[in-house]
């Protein structure tokens, strides 16, 4: 099967890829390599794939729709896993038109060649960031989205609604992907674990929201690839009697939503500990103010994962920590 799969430079879409190639399977990559955060990182992402057999990956920006429509021409995929994205809820505020242009642009395109050389089954990345201001928890997929709290989530949340409308008018079967605060090994530099991780280990404070009071249902990226893989062959089908049969469809498209994460939220407080833990040294703690756009606690309901592919995530923070610990160490000792 040949995969396109986007963003295989980044921290997702590196462990997708290469999981795909595990498997056996054809990976088309594509990213744009933009300077978010170290590029050097993607470069050495990008290397290990480029070693296996079956990789082909490209340079460019989904905006890019002359180039994109090469890529695609000269690879039909059967399968696309569209990750790439200008991702980071608080950089959002400093730059929001990166976010238009990539999430939404971007998107746009995978979709417009989807539609006019249709795939098997199209899946695409949201975030748990969709679900704004609703409270009531855990987050069900079935719920009401419509208060986004940043113009990131404002603009995931608007591809899943591109994505339903394109469902629906070209009956392309497609899968939007809600992930929930994912970490391990090859992560981001902008995210908690690598910050915290390099401040207590240069005896640096680390900024720490809402002084502490936060919940996040942390997903450790092994999890988050096994879903991902189960869930390609899980495709959305359209009949009379689909919602009836299973709630997650849409009524009117080839189209459903499903959370990706652990449905066990871990108070941030005890995630910096288990952190200090691995390293054997306390955090200098510089306790913050909730941060604007931010939310205190989020938790996946699992349900409809569990359903579709008897699977649930099930590795504890401390192991995922102590593994992405183990990385990090490793690769700044190199």
């Amino acid at each position: 099967m040949r995969c396109l799969v986007t963003g295989t430079a980044g921290f997702i879409g590196f462990h997708v890829a290469r999981r795909l190639l595990e498997d056996g399977h054809e990976v088309v990559g594509i990213d744009a390599f933009t300077p978010y955060y170290d590029v050097t990182l993607k470069e050495r992402r990008t290397s290990i794939l480029e070693q296996r057999p079956g990789f082909r990956g490209h340079r460019a920006k989904l905006e890019d729709t002359e180039k994109l429509e090469a890529i695609w021409s000269d690879n039909p995929p059967d399968i696309i896993i569209h990750l790439a994205a200008q991702a980071g809820v608080r950089y959002s505020l400093e730059n929001p038109r990166a976010y238009i242009e990539a999430n939404i642009l971007g998107t746009f395109n995978i979709m417009e060649l989807a539609r006019r050389f249709p795939v098997k089954h199209l899946l695409m990345a949201s975030t748990s960031s969709a679900y704004g201001a609703n409270t009531v928890m855990p987050f069900r997929e079935d719920e009401r989205t419509a208060h986004p709290l940043t113009l990131y989530a404002a603009t995931k949340s608007a591809t899943e609604l591109m994505a339903h409308s394109y469902a629906h008018l070209w009956a392309t079967p497609t899968t939007m992907l809600r992930f929930f605060t994912v970490y391990g090994p090859w992560g981001r530099p902008d995210m908690a674990l690598f910050k915290f991780t390099k401040g207590i280990l240069e005896g640096t404070p680390i900024d720490i929201y809402n002084q502490g009071d936060m919940q996040r249902d942390f997903t450790y990226i092994d999890d988050l690839v096994e879903s991902i893989v189960r869930l390609i062959p899980c495709i959305p089908e359209m009949s009379s009697d689909s919602v009836e049969r299973d709630p997650s469809l849409s009524p009117a498209a080839p189209y459903r939503i499903v959370n990706i994460g652990s449905g066990a939220p871990a108070n941030l407080m005890a995630f910096i500990e288990e952190i200090e833990r691995c390293l054997g040294r306390k955090a200098v703690r510089n306790y913050m103010p909730m941060q604007k756009g931010d939310v205190p606690a989020t938790f996946a309901s699992g349900d409809v994962l569990k359903r579709l592919t008897g699977y649930r995530p099930q590795t504890s923070v401390a192991t995922g920590v102590n593994a992405f610990v183990d990385w990090y160490l490793a690769y700044y000792s190199a």
